[in-house]
C-alpha cells in the first residue's frame, strides 16, 4: 500500500497541535474547521441555531447531516466529559464554508474522528455533508484536512475509514484522498479503507 504523502500547504493549522494539547482550526481553501468542544455539542443538542451562533454561521434547516445524528452527538459529548480538553480534536469537526461575496458562512457538514490513536497508531475518520451542499467537493476536502492532521500527530501511522458498498459517493471520497479497500466486514458488510503515513516523514 502506498504511503500517505502529506500537502501541508493545503492545510493550516491555529493553536497546539493534538499530541501537546488540542488543534482548535483547520483552513483549508474553502473551509474553516472547528474542533467540537462539549460547549459547542451541548449547543448543537439544543438546537442546530445555537451552534451556528458559536460557529458564527449560519445552519440549514435539516441539520444534522447523513449518519451525523444525535446518537454520534451524544457519543463525541460522553467522550469529551471523560477525556477533557486533552482530547479536543479527536472527535467531531465541524466544516463552516468561508463567507463570500456577501454570502454568510454557513454550516455546511461534519467530520472527524472515533477517538485518538489507539496502541497501534491508528485512528478512524468519518464525514457527511448537508445534502444541499452535497456533489462539490467538500466532502473530499473535509477528508483531506482530516488526514493530515491526523498524520500531524507521529504517533500516528495509519487512518482507516469505512463506508458502505451502497454509498459510492463516500468510497470515491476515501479513493480520491488515497485510501485504498482493503477489506469487506461480512457482519457491517462496509468496506474497510486505510491509508499509511508517508514512511519518508
Amino acid at each position: 500500500m502506498a504511503p500517505y504523502r502529506l500537502r501541508p500547504k493545503n492545510v493550516f493549522v491555529t493553536g497546539k497541535p493534538m499530541n501537546g494539547s488540542r488543534t482548535l482550526k483547520l483552513l483549508t481553501k474553502r473551509l474553516e474547521l472547528t474542533a467540537a468542544t462539549m460547549d459547542h455539542v451541548c449547543a448543537e443538542l439544543e438546537a442546530p441555531e445555537s451552534l451556528a451562533a458559536l460557529l458564527n454561521a449560519r445552519a440549514e434547516p435539516g441539520w444534522p447531516p447523513g449518519e451525523y445524528d444525535r446518537t454520534a452527538q451524544e457519543f463525541f459529548l460522553n467522550r469529551l466529559k471523560e477525556g477533557g480538553m486533552s482530547v479536543v480534536g479527536w472527535y467531531c469537526w465541524y466544516a463552516v464554508l468561508h463567507e463570500n461575496a456577501g454570502r454568510p458562512s454557513v454550516l455546511v457538514g461534519a467530520g472527524g474522528y472515533f477517538g485518538p490513536p489507539d496502541e497501534k497508531g491508528e485512528v478512524e475518520i468519518g464525514f457527511s455533508i448537508m445534502p444541499s451542499w452535497q456533489g462539490a467537493g467538500y466532502a473530499t476536502e473535509t477528508a483531506r484536512a482530516l488526514i493530515e492532521n491526523a498524520f500531524n500527530d507521529m504517533r500516528v501511522k495509519k487512518v482507516v475509514a469505512h463506508a458502505a458498498p451502497a454509498n459510492p459517493a463516500s468510497c470515491r471520497v476515501l479513493e480520491k484522498c488515497g485510501f485504498r479497500r482493503v477489506s469487506l466486514n461480512e457482519e457491517s458488510c462496509n468496506h474497510r479503507f486505510e491509508i499509511l503515513r508517508n514512511s519518508s516523514g
